[in-house]
């Protein structure tokens, strides 16, 4: 059993099914996905002469008089089909699965006893994070649940406000309300007060909240029993690096204890794992970091985790959607550094997916058909690839990697090295040069199109690239010594 200390909680183990599974799919949804106007809808709605504030106004009405509960009761996913659903994730290679159980904006997507503004009670009336793991369950695969609650308390001081200019001047939003202070929090020491400037804080230092998040945290492991719990924040609810077990760090201690012994009852052993984003070793080794957006320079020592979306993080009718191309080129670069990938997949509010996403989901499913033996179950190569192109490790950038004709990102499974053709167009051949003159290439193949011709100088291996080949994506080589 764990206890709840950086000591017991970084003798955990991350789970093989973790480091085998290499791609899964998550639902970041919920009643924020109501005006398809893109995410932290619930935070910009109440802040003039934002976009989302002047779309609220005109369609909706003044935040005073319609506000965020009232977006919470339209959302009804009247069309929300799990099984369907989870059937085409399947297919588009994901091996995991993960829900969203309460964003930023204080909803629930379950049946909470600690807060009435769940989709049990409010809004949809169903256990959306039930539906979905029962639609997990049916493909064996592993559910994940992610909390962005520990960051609500201070991000939503916005709703405290009032208009600054205009016909609706000084009139006071409706999170003032006392009727509803229990769902828009009683944060009125985040609010700056007039002639200051708005401070960011993400982690709040209120302690009635931190005991309230720990309850939370607590009713949902108890749930669900998740194989992974995924905090949109620094562990719990600190943000330096001094890894204090009687800091405010005990919260966050607490809960991950919770999640390890919950899983050691459940299999017999800890099967679970913690993502957090503080990427201080001394900190995110209590469970495994998360990475949103961006990614590692090179291998890592231990597994982690990249997450990103192919648009927005909740439903947008304006968003630009990621190229197939590029989000299998995250996969890759992720995991020949010893990384697990985690897509969301937007939904609409009734539960459906458009038309573009299913685009990208019938691509995906065409590759992994093809290329998941170079996906699952594998592990980094002594290096993570060669050639001169690399991802941009900036923030939350996530441009398309131009790559060049000597880019290859290599893994390794049972004794086979595979090379991704990280550049596919234009080319006969593939010059690998990261081999040692000992390692003696016996076979190639270029999985989709069989056994291809090589010669091999001095560790230098030449390959001939086969003709018929699809080439719109990164190609892998199977290469048996």
């Amino acid at each position: 059993m764990f206890e709840a200390s950086f000591e017991s909680l970084k003798k955990h183990e991350c789970p093989d099914w973790f480091r085998d599974a290499k791609f899964g799919i998550w639902s970041h949804w919920g009643p924020q996905s109501v005006p398809m106007c893109g995410d932290w809808y619930a935070r910009n709605m109440y802040i003039q002469g934002t976009d989302q504030y002047e779309y609220h106004l005109r369609t909706y009405g003044h935040p005073s008089k319609f506000g965020y509960k009232d977006i919470c009761a339209l959302w009804k996913a009247e069309n929300f089909d799990p099984d369907a659903l989870m059937e085409k994730y399947y297919k588009a290679g994901a091996r995991f699965f993960v829900a969203q159980a309460s964003h930023h904006d204080h909803f629930f997507n379950y049946a909470s006893k600690l807060n009435r503004f769940n989709s049990v009670e409010v809004g949809p009336h169903k256990d959306i994070c039930g539906l979905w793991k029962e639609a997990a369950k049916k493909y064996n695969l592993p559910f994940g649940l992610t909390e962005h609650l520990g960051a609500s308390f201070a991000w939503w001081r916005s709703n405290k406000g009032s208009d600054s200019y205009g016909p609706y001047k000084g009139i006071p939003y409706d999170g003032n309300d006392p009727a509803y202070r229990d769902f828009y929090h009683d944060n009125y020491e985040h609010v700056a007060k007039e002639g200051e400037e708005d401070k960011w804080v993400w982690l709040t230092q209120n302690s009635a909240f931190h005991e309230y998040w720990l309850k939370v945290m607590h009713e949902i492991i108890d749930l669900y029993q998740p194989d992974m719990l995924y905090s949109d924040s620094s562990l719990p609810f600190e943000d330096n690096d001094i890894p204090d077990d009687n800091s405010l760090y005990r919260y966050g201690l607490d809960a991950v204890a919770h999640l390890y012994n919950t899983s050691e009852k459940l299999h017999g052993k800890n099967q679970a794992i913690y993502t957090q984003k503080n990427r201080n070793e001394n900190i995110y080794t209590v469970g495994t970091l998360d990475i949103e957006r961006s990614q590692l320079p090179d291998i890592s020592p231990v597994p982690w985790q990249s997450e990103t979306c192919i648009g927005g993080w909740f439903y947008d009718k304006k968003a630009i959607y990621k190229k197939p191309r590029h989000i299998i080129d995250i996969l890759i670069d992720s995991i020949a550094k010893n990384g697990t990938m985690l897509l969301n997949i937007l939904q609409r509010p009734d539960g459906t997916i458009d038309e573009e996403a299913e685009y990208i989901l019938s691509e995906l499913t065409d590759w992994f058909a093809v290329n998941g033996e170079a996906v699952y179950g594998t592990r980094p190569f002594r290096v993570s690839g060669e050639g001169h192109a690399s991802v941009i490790i900036d923030g939350f950038r996530e441009d398309q990697v131009d790559w060049n004709d000597d880019d290859f990102r290599f893994v390794q499974k049972d004794g086979t090295l595979y090379a991704f053709v990280m550049k596919n167009e234009g080319r006969n051949t593939a010059v690998i040069t990261s081999l040692k003159p000992e390692e003696e290439v016996k076979n190639v193949e270029y999985l989709g199109c069989g056994n291809v011709t090589f010669s091999q100088h001095s560790g230098v291996l030449v390959v001939d690239l086969p003709e018929r080949r699809d080439t719109h994506m990164p190609g892998a080589l199977k290469i048996s010594f």
